[in-house]
């Protein structure tokens, strides 16, 4: 089994279910405790693109930051959203002669949308990878993501959201780009040239590097981090049908840099012979408070997710893939994923492994949420 971590972020939920089942499993029905997910708000429409592409600024500038992301990792070119891989929106495998508000589809996006958008089936996002190899910093990773929270002809070059992942293979440095639609707004933003993040001076009539991407502090408290805890680069259902497009670095060096970024940490968990960490790592934020239990089919699916969604093998999204039998899924991976909720809540067990990913801090526990058990 395999639980890697996309640029797109799962934001905090399931419920106390997760250590439920796993007291059960472990024998000790009644004494597992009612744990409550953390709300992380990730990459959610909280403010707009140059609302907080002005703000305040704690440690660095966006010229500050993007300058030292070029100069450490590598630059980040132009692009044109509408020039991205679409990602799939499909019902019963197909796609829908028509797209509405509030639909549900068979891979909706992780990461929840606020109540006033179309939901998290609208169609028409894009990923984009836009890597190279720099002769003297070696491989490059860049993803772009371009998403929409409203639905807009599929050749629109309005989004309502851009994210830049910027990864070195050689050093591990990443390095995070991003901004929003404005609060109270459906009309997003055009994103048909999107400028690079230390672009000093745009083209005539093109926006500035400095309107379109959010301030570093701004983009730190969205804490990406907390979801991408893993390595810089997340799975789910949803980017997964176009994994092809997006850079993977599964058990590289990885840390984030400039100073708004500094409480940005994970550890990798592990035990032995378990066979959920045998393509990449598992982080211990967002991946032990609720993606291992989401990809486990212990928690309900997100919303937006219709009957295929919620049924085996589509409820159980790793190993990727996943072609296998709910009884020999059961048989292989069950005891892993114990063993990983387990080292989630009490790290200092001794069946677990527990290795800094981003920095050389000492662990400390992170709760895992209650999984609703899929159905069959």
């Amino acid at each position: 089994m395999t639980i890697q971590i996309i640029a797109s972020g799962v934001a905090g939920r399931g419920t106390a279910a997760a250590l439920t089942w796993l007291a059960r499993a472990n024998g000790w029905r009644g004494q597992a405790r009612a744990w409550r997910a953390l709300g992380m708000g990730l990459l959610l429409g909280l403010a707009g693109v140059v609302g907080m592409a002005g703000a305040a600024h704690a440690g660095q500038t966006l010229q500050q930051y993007a300058d030292m992301c070029a100069r450490e990792i590598g630059q980040i070119p132009a692009f044109n959203c509408n020039s991205g891989t679409v990602i799939p929106i499909t019902v019963n495998g197909k796609e829908p002669e028509k797209y509405t508000k509030g639909m549900s589809c068979d891979r909706p996006s992780l990461l929840k949308y606020e109540a006033h958008t179309d939901g998290q089936c609208t169609p028409y996002s894009r990923i984009s990878d836009l890597s190279y190899v720099d002769p003297v910093k070696g491989a490059v990773q860049i993803t772009a993501f371009c998403r929409r929270e409203w639905i807009r002809p599929s050749d629109s070059t309005y989004y309502d959201e851009v994210d830049i992942v910027l990864h070195s293979v050689k050093t591990g440095a990443t390095c995070w780009f991003h901004s929003e639609y404005k609060p109270g707004t459906t009309t997003g933003f055009d994103a048909s040239r999107v400028p690079p993040p230390n672009e000093k001076q745009p083209p005539p009539g093109k926006v500035s590097a400095n309107q379109f991407w959010w301030q570093p502090a701004a983009t730190a408290k969205k804490d990406c981090g907390g979801c991408h805890d893993a390595d810089p680069f997340m799975f789910s259902p949803w980017i997964g049908q176009k994994w092809n497009k997006v850079p993977t670095d599964p058990f590289g060096k990885y840390h984030h840099l400039g100073p708004d970024f500094a409480k940005w940490r994970s550890s990798s968990i592990s035990t032995r012979d378990n066979t959920c960490v045998g393509c990449h790592r598992i982080g211990n934020r967002e991946s032990c408070k609720s993606v291992i239990a989401w990809a486990a089919g212990l928690c309900s699916a997100p919303p937006g997710s219709n009957e295929l969604a919620r049924h085996y093998p589509l409820s159980h999204w790793m190993p990727v893939d996943n072609n296998q039998s709910p009884a020999f899924w059961q048989n292989v991976h069950q005891k892993s994923v114990k063993e990983l909720l387990t080292c989630c809540n009490d790290p200092n067990n001794p069946i677990c492994t527990i290795t800094p990913i981003t920095h050389k801090a000492p662990i400390t526990s992170v709760t895992p949420v209650t999984p609703v058990a899929a159905k069959k």
